[in-house]
């Protein structure tokens, strides 16, 4: 029997109606906040949008962006982040864009995994599950589950993945759940099941309440 090949996106009418009808709490600051809308078929490349993920570890987006910028003009081959780009370009010149020592380790072992055939295209990621692509992802030195979480939202569009690490949707559901502080990534998974099969939808507004400003 052949694999399951995974849609890119979802219909966000539907999850919207059907997490509206399951929780009356998210409902409200759905009307609240208003439609959401994305792009999951714009091609990528996972090696690329993986190194942009380590890249923008731990930095504010504007420093990031900056070193990214600098990197992607001095790659041979650049301006795409590509294994034959990363493995050419020497240490100094990583350096001189502003990338640390342990970013510029994790940049080569995703190049040399990819070499190697290990990272998957995104065509092929399409007939992983969620779980199966953290797993194979996250063989990738400095590559965690979050970083893989993302990709899969926000590139493949996958309908049912809950961050529970992050701190942005923790607060999203402190806010809404009108908690003193944010519950912990063991309780969110946990309270988090109400909204299976569309948790991505319900991260992707618990991002927005937890910004909302009135």
């Amino acid at each position: 029997m052949g694999r399951i090949r995974h849609p890119r996106g979802f219909d966000i009418d539907r999850a919207r109606r059907e997490l509206a009808r399951g929780d009356p709490r998210l409902a409200a600051w759905m009307r609240r906040v208003g439609p959401l809308a994305f792009d999951w078929h714009r091609p990528f490349d996972p090696v690329d949008a993986l190194a942009r993920s380590i890249l923008h570890q731990q930095l504010s987006g504007k420093a990031a962006a900056t070193i990214e910028g600098r990197l992607r003009a001095a790659l041979p081959g650049g301006p795409r982040i590509t294994a034959t780009g990363l493995r050419a370009i020497a240490p100094e010149a990583m350096r001189a864009c502003g990338v640390s020592a342990g970013k510029r380790l994790a940049l080569l072992d995703l190049a040399a995994r990819a070499a190697a055939g290990e990272i998957p295209s995104s065509r092929a990621l399409a007939f992983m599950d969620d779980e199966e692509a953290i797993a194979t992802l996250t063989r990738v030195r400095g590559i965690g589950r979050w970083t893989v979480e993302m990709l899969l939202m926000f590139r493949l569009g996958r309908p049912d993945v809950l961050p529970v690490d992050d701190l942005g949707v923790r607060r999203g559901a402190q806010r809404l759940w009108e908690l003193d502080e944010a519950p912990t990534p063991k309780r969110l998974a946990i309270d988090g099941e109400r909204w299976a099969p569309w948790r991505s939808l319900a991260a992707f507004y618990l991002w927005r309440i937890a910004g909302w400003r009135d």
